[in-house]
């Protein structure tokens, strides 16, 4: 007897799932879930990841209810049949947020330090003003008059800058260096609070650069966090390119995937 599934007045048969999941771009989901399964079945059995207290489980519970915004009983039972999940059902994608948060921190959570150090020039924030014109005469004459005193940063950038830093006078940020073209990473770290830096052709602007604040970014507890869901994810793309780069046989597609920093 063939399975199937009733959506509505739909039948769907299994021979039919795998082309809808394709058709609805949902495969790389379900892929993206199967490798998380496999590894943490593997380090569950190396690290004994699969043994959740019943106070990690609680609190996972707490967690995830909050994050859904569930007030009450009736907000998890609406939820629940919504998505058709059962009761036991919920229990089990709580415990695998879990054993997917421990999983993490067994794998990548000794290699924080090093990778924030080694991530650090790109974290790093900067409060900076700038002035962009596509005219070289105006740039020139624009930075003589801010080198002169002749008129303030703020006011030139709000009546000739043509970016949205107009609207603030010239002042973005703070923002992160990675954020930025590298051009201007380059001038803005060689340079000292309150430089003007002249004119410099940047893509189909010339901008003129003031570096307001530096800012060191700092390993608090929300940069763990960010870090580590950053090496978690660039290990699942990788992860993901691999079976989608390997020969049909071997479980991949033979399907490959593909992507400049702004000026702010």
């Amino acid at each position: 007897m063939t399975e199937a599934i009733q959506i509505g007045n739909r039948t769907i048969t299994a021979s039919e799932l795998i082309s809808l999941l394709a058709s609805y771009q949902m495969l790389p989901q379900l892929q993206r879930e199967l490798i998380l399964d496999e590894a943490i079945n593997q380090s569950s059995r190396s690290a004994n990841l699969a043994i959740c207290t019943p106070e990690e489980v609680a609190q996972a519970k707490q967690q995830f209810y909050a994050e859904k915004q569930f007030k009450n009983e009736e907000d998890i039972q609406a939820w629940m049949a919504h998505q058709g999940v059962t009761p036991e059902q919920l229990e089990v994608i709580i415990t695998r947020k879990l054993k997917i948060e421990k999983f993490k921190q067994a794998t990548w959570g000794n290699k924080l330090e090093s990778y924030f150090f080694q991530s650090k020039a790109k974290l790093d924030k900067v409060i900076y003003s700038l002035l962009r014109t596509q005219d070289v005469g105006i740039a020139q004459e624009l930075y003589f008059r801010i080198q002169a005193k002749e008129n303030s940063f703020a006011d030139l950038a709000r009546e000739y800058s043509l970016g949205p830093e107009a609207q603030t006078g010239g002042l973005v940020g703070p923002i992160e260096l990675n954020a930025l073209h590298p051009v201007m990473v380059q001038m803005l770290s060689s340079s000292q609070p309150g430089q003007i830096l002249p004119p410099t052709r940047i893509a189909d602007w010339f901008v003129i650069l003031r570096l307001e604040k530096f800012i060191p970014a700092q390993l608090d507890e929300f940069m763990k966090v960010r870090l580590l869901n950053e090496l978690f994810e660039i290990w699942l793309q990788e992860q993901q390119k691999q079976i989608m780069s390997a020969p049909r046989g071997e479980g991949g597609t033979g399907r490959q995937g593909e992507g400049n920093n702004p000026i702010t």
